[in-house]
């Protein structure tokens, strides 16, 4: 018996924006290059190019970059963030992480916040195994767990970690960060004064 051929696999249809990285997406220079982390299909990469940033999206399913391949603005990079070394050596006005967890990658990302840069960075926390996915341990942080990644790097602006009820029961930990600018330097000699 011939079985019809089987369609192409289509990358489903983008998400809305997070709340959470647009209430923050302010605080990001105007016209500077950001980078979204595991991006899948592209709702923040599309969001942020709106805005008026330059947006690398990085993602190993070549089928979700596809999907943003001609959107001005846009710059895509398919990588496999989990078995091979960190593919970017530069820094970001922003860099976005939602939904995605690889805890090697932590000093990574937060190593390619620029100066001036925020980081944006949302994801599932313990407590989401009892209602639902992810569910394994190694995909959920630990209490308090983002705040210690960029601790001595970045200032914090808001921060959350615990449950939320709404649109979906869901624990999810989301951290806003800042690199401050290097503060300028004092001239070897103090400044003199006539008092």
């Amino acid at each position: 018996m011939n079985l019809p051929p089987t369609p192409p696999r289509e990358a489903p249809p983008p998400l809305a924006a997070s709340a959470w990285v647009l209430r923050f997406a302010p605080l990001i220079r105007p016209g500077a290059e950001v980078l979204d982390l595991a991006c899948g299909s592209g709702r923040h990469v599309r969001a942020l190019a709106a805005a008026g940033h330059r947006v690398l999206g990085v993602d190993r399913d070549a089928l979700a970059l596809h999907s943003l391949r001609g959107l001005p603005g846009v710059r895509t990079l398919q990588a496999d963030l989990e078995n091979a070394p960190w593919p970017l050596q530069q820094r970001f006005g922003a860099v976005v992480v939602t939904n995605y967890l690889w805890r090697e990658l932590l000093p990574h990302i937060v190593r390619s916040v620029d100066e001036g840069g925020v980081l944006i960075y949302e994801t599932f926390a313990l407590g989401q195994q009892t209602v639902g996915r992810p569910a394994r341990e190694e995909f959920l942080l630990r209490p308090g767990e983002l705040l210690e990644a960029v601790r001595g790097e970045l200032r914090v602006v808001a921060f959350e970690d615990g449950f939320q009820a709404m649109p979906g029961p869901v624990f999810v930990q989301r951290i806003c960060a800042v690199r401050e600018s290097a503060p300028v330097s004092m001239a070897t000699d103090p400044p003199k004064y006539n008092l």
